[in-house]
């Protein structure tokens, strides 16, 4: 049992109930296609949706109690069977319960944000914690004013640890879940160039991304990439810096890829990690910290790290009937995590042929061309050769035209992508696939798997 529906009563006072039955709420669906046995069900207005027209669906599927908004007429052959909350806005409503609730289980609240790394990091976070304490996180990417607070309210109530990852695509987003979540612990993994289309800057995703310092309680603890300018200030707040750079409180150092994994020293240790890149070293240092400040032992740490499993599509390393390695690194994209999964595949030892397929990153506005051509300009020999997919991506290509040492190819389909890249077949080959999620770039990832 998550709550009551007496409990809820004192948050939402005005509605409709079936003789003051008192009913327990073992689950909170929007969805009322999926089971609501003994639930509470939320219905969104969407754009050409309203999901108040699916209170009977939801009825059926076992739902206790809904939130309904004030301005429909609740249906009246469902009076007596379930509890009808009335509220203005039933998506306002779900965010203040969950902050409700939080408050109610009041574990310790993890808020991880980041352009680049922040899922990674969660899912690290997570592993480590978990070896050690009763802990509930972010699924999927459900990380944003739905999805957030859905996470919360399926937190089982003797939840230790809650680990929170927070996206936004402008700025107020991060202060809306921040307010919601109110973390102990603060982490801003990483300031790019994501969602620069809406935030104009890089400055301003900074701004953006340090709004989850906004719900903050007093003895709240900020976690921040200490590489970044951008984050250098005086805070209010217990900080601590992460990164690369000798001056930070945890320092990331002697960083190795290896086929399939990479080492590195921080804090008092020496780590290893089944990811690869240097990029991955430091997400997982912020995790390493974090543990530490919560008494975990290093041996429960690098279990942990040992037991990690990250969410699907993200350097996702697939073998095919012939024997290549084909990365699936297409869950998202950005110019600075195109870099570092380019560099990665130029440092993995033991092929021959390293081959690029990089699509669209999107939402970066009038900045796309400037951004994709200086992927171009960096993309090097070991690279065997780089196809091009997507309106933008073509400016890779254009950029690397003035490169005589390295073939590239623009391609117009997916079929023709997926033809051109029979030839590479066998066991000395890998091949990244990397762009942004619209693109569905993963979508080749079938055919190529029979070669």
């Amino acid at each position: 049992m998550l709550f009551t529906t007496d409990w809820m009563k004192t948050l939402f006072p005005k509605g409709s109930h079936p003789d003051n039955l008192n009913r327990s709420i073992h689950v909170v669906e929007m969805d009322s296609r999926k089971s609501l046995t003994d639930g509470l069900f939320i219905p969104l207005l969407g754009e050409r949706v309203d999901g108040h027209t699916f209170i009977d669906q939801a009825y059926e599927q076992g739902a206790v109690a809904t939130f309904w908004s004030e301005d429909k007429d609740i249906p009246t052959h469902l009076l007596d069977k379930m509890h009808f909350f009335l509220v203005e806005n039933p998506l306002e409503a779900m965010q203040e319960l969950a902050h409700a609730y939080r408050l109610g289980v009041s574990p310790t609240v993890i808020g991880i944000t980041g352009s680049n790394g922040k899922t990674t990091t969660k899912d690290i976070t997570q592993s480590i914690i978990q070896t050690t304490y009763k802990t509930h996180s972010t699924k999927g990417n459900l990380n944003n004013h739905i999805g957030l607070p859905l996470t919360i309210l399926s937190m089982p109530p003797d939840t230790e640890m809650l680990i929170l990852e927070m996206g936004m695509n402008n700025f107020e987003e991060i202060h809306l879940l921040s307010t919601i979540a109110e973390p102990d612990y603060g982490c801003i993994v990483h300031i790019g160039e994501s969602h620069i289309e809406h935030l104009h800057s890089r400055e301003g995703i900074a701004k953006a991304k340090l709004e989850i310092i906004d719900g903050f309680r007093d003895e709240s603890v900020l976690l921040y990439d200490g590489d970044e300018p951008l984050l250098e200030r005086s805070y209010s707040y217990k900080t601590i810096t992460v990164g690369f750079g000798e001056s930070n409180d945890t320092v990331v150092a002697n960083v190795h890829i290896n086929t399939d994994c990479t080492t590195f020293h921080a804090l008092d240790g020496d780590y290893s990690i089944p990811l690869l890149g240097k990029h991955h070293a430091k997400n997982a240092s912020f995790a390493i910290t974090l543990a530490q400040e919560l008494g975990i032992d290093s041996t429960s740490i690098k279990q942990g790290l040992k037991q990690l499993s990250v969410t699907s599509m993200r350097f996702e390393q697939v073998t095919t009937n012939s024997g290549m390695t084909v990365i699936n690194d297409a869950y998202n994209a950005s110019p600075t995590s195109m870099k570092a999964a380019i560099d990665v595949v130029s440092q993995m030892k033991g092929f021959s042929t390293r081959i690029l397929v990089l699509g669209d990153i999107l939402e970066l506005g009038d900045a796309s061309e400037k951004y994709h051509r200086e992927i171009g300009k960096e993309i090097k020999k070991p690279i065997t050769a780089v196809y091009t997919f997507g309106d933008a991506a073509q400016y890779i290509d254009k950029e690397l035209s003035s490169n005589k040492e390295m073939e590239h190819f623009f391609v117009q389909t997916k079929e023709e992508l997926s033809s051109l890249l029979k030839k590479y077949s066998g066991n000395e080959t890998v091949i990244l696939l990397k762009a942004s999620r619209g693109i569905e770039l993963e979508s080749i990832l079938p055919t190529l798997k029979t070669f």
